[in-house]
């Protein structure tokens, strides 16, 4: 197989085509793989695994262009172009993010939004995109392969199966090395990384189609809150690392507003998860970290909302489960109107979360009244893109989506930025509660997992949780409650700090606890505002 010149027509037999295109596919993609598994290689048995793996990655490409060309040589010929494609793409991140494809990753793939992906094109991606994607590509779409017969195709399938099993049996030895080292191999073999964990993703949100199994009956202590309304706000933060929280004694004042207040920060808060559907999952199910996937059973603003809480859910994010709230608002919901407010210039900041908020709970029409809001956050590469120029505190700051390219200090800087930006929400978001007549209210603050700024060469999230360091699993959990509420529930500082550890567990528990709810699934030692051991049911 050869390349081609403009108007000029190659013919490849299929044997000839199947073992070029295999050649090309780790040559040009499988480089990252095999730098990991070299490390690991200073021995007999080290090259024995890399024989092995080299093996396993030719079997699977053989077996799967022979599997389709068995339907058409045209059929195949699509895939492997759309192979070259994604191979391209997937090459730029692991190399430039340093990221495995794994399923936690392929996660965040799915919840990228249109503005995200804008912000990640830049010339490095295109230049990958060109001549390892579409140039190969069109190599292949120019050549004629010449049709073997689809008895010799089938014969070739089963010998390569054969083969490929014995294979792995000999170098059984091996298996130790693979098992040991499954989630980084799995996250760097292209393109078996991203297809099969995009399929185990995909099987996962196809739960969140399924019928969801109602919770248990819920009721409401009728004195748990005297004052008329009792108002509980959850903000789901994103991408925010506690160590660049100045309420967690980081040197630069990136809380300057909530500084303050009489806000309470939980000391060494974990997320469950380094992906924002996980962690979300996680807090808004009763099952807490151990929740397995959307649509085992309702969440909780859909449980509140049938037993009378009003819910309201505005995002300028994804990720986010299933819901049947009173209210669901995007940005863009929002946009529309929005008008005449001071917020309206920030509208595409996470500040529109706030626009109209007062009016919605004052004129809440329930008693208990619930809100979340999913903002935008601190959502890389693109720190400076998140907030409002007024906020940029720190200069200079990246303004690369690819922040290895980037000094140190900047990416710092337009990190610590987006830190600043989520200072001022919050403390705004706290000001319209405290102007809430005759009520009692809550905010709590957690952010969905953490972030990788360089840190021995990791960018971003999405790690698996067995490797992921703190930085993408420590995260800032903050709660700030009213004079009524503090009051009706006779707590001080000291009764919540000692209630951890910290982290997605707790936030089920503790919104119900807030609002009164009580039901079997309710758990007194998980809520952060139930004072008495083991309190009642």
């Amino acid at each position: 197989m050869v390349p081609t010149l403009p108007g000029q027509v190659t013919h490849c037999r299929f044997p000839t085509f199947v073992a070029g295109y295999t050649l090309a596919d780790l040559l040009l993609f499988g480089w990252p793989l095999y730098a990991f598994a070299a490390s690991y290689a200073a021995s007999w048995p080290g090259l024995l695994d890399l024989l092995i793996l080299t093996g396993v990655q030719i079997a699977l490409m053989v077996l799967l262009l022979t599997a389709v060309s068995l339907l058409s040589l045209r059929a195949m010929k699509l895939v492997c172009i759309a192979l070259l494609i994604g191979n391209a793409l997937a090459l730029y991140f692991i190399t430039t993010y340093h990221v495995l494809l794994d399923k936690t990753m392929m996660g965040n793939v799915f919840d990228t939004d249109r503005r995200e992906v804008a912000d990640l094109f830049q010339p490095t991606l295109i230049a990958y995109l060109l001549l390892l994607g579409v140039l190969p590509a069109w190599v292949v779409a120019r050549l004629v392969i010449i049709d073997s017969g689809r008895l010799k195709r089938l014969r070739l399938l089963a010998v390569t199966a054969i083969v490929g099993c014995l294979m792995v049996y000999a170098g059984s030895s091996t298996w130790r090395w693979f098992d040991l080292h499954a989630k980084t191999l799995g996250g760097l073999m292209l393109p078996w990384s991203y297809l099969a964990n995009a399929a185990r993703q995909l099987e996962d949100r196809a739960a969140a189609n399924r019928k969801q199994e109602p919770l248990p009956p819920l009721h409401f202590i009728a004195d748990a809150n005297p004052v008329g309304k009792t108002i509980v706000v959850l903000v789901i933060g994103e991408s925010a690392r506690a160590s660049n929280f100045s309420l967690y004694g980081y040197g630069r004042a990136t809380n300057p507003e909530l500084a303050g207040t009489d806000v309470i920060a939980l000391p060494d808060a974990r997320a469950c998860a380094t992906y924002t559907t996980a962690a979300i999952r996680c807090m808004l199910s009763p099952m807490g970290s151990k929740a397995s996937a959307w649509g085992d059973q309702e969440t909780l603003p859909t449980y509140l909302q049938r037993h009378g809480v009003e819910v309201i859910w505005r995002s300028n994010n994804g990720g986010e489960p299933p819901l049947r709230v009173a209210l669901y608002q995007r940005v863009d919901d929002i946009r529309k109107t929005c008008t005449g407010s001071t917020r309206c210039a920030q509208v595409d900041g996470d500040e529109a979360l706030l626009d109209g908020l007062r009016e919605l709970l004052t004129h809440a029409s329930s008693r208990r009244v619930f809100v979340v809001l999913h903002p935008a956050g601190s959502h890389g590469p693109n720190y400076y893109r998140k907030i409002p120029a007024a906020f940029a505190r720190f200069q200079p700051v990246c303004r690369s989506v690819d922040p290895g390219r980037c000094s140190r200090q900047s990416l710092v800087n337009a990190y610590d930025n987006t830190i600043v930006y989520t200072d001022h929400v919050l403390a705004d978001a706290i000001r319209i509660l405290q102007s809430i007549p005759d009520s009692a209210s809550t905010l709590i603050y957690l952010s969905d997992h953490g972030e990788s700024l360089g840190e021995n060469g990791v960018y971003l999230h999405g790690l698996p949780n067995s490797i992921a360091p703190d930085a993408q699993r420590r995260v800032p959990f903050i709660l700030w409650m009213s004079p009524a509420f503090r009051e009706s529930r006779h707590l001080s500082t000291q009764d919540i700090l000692d209630k951890g550890p910290f982290g997605d567990d707790n936030i089920f528990h503790t919104v119900l606890g807030a609002l009164g709810g009580r039901s079997t699934v309710y758990d007194p030692g998980l809520d952060l505002f139930n004072r008495a051991p083991g309190g009642a049911h």
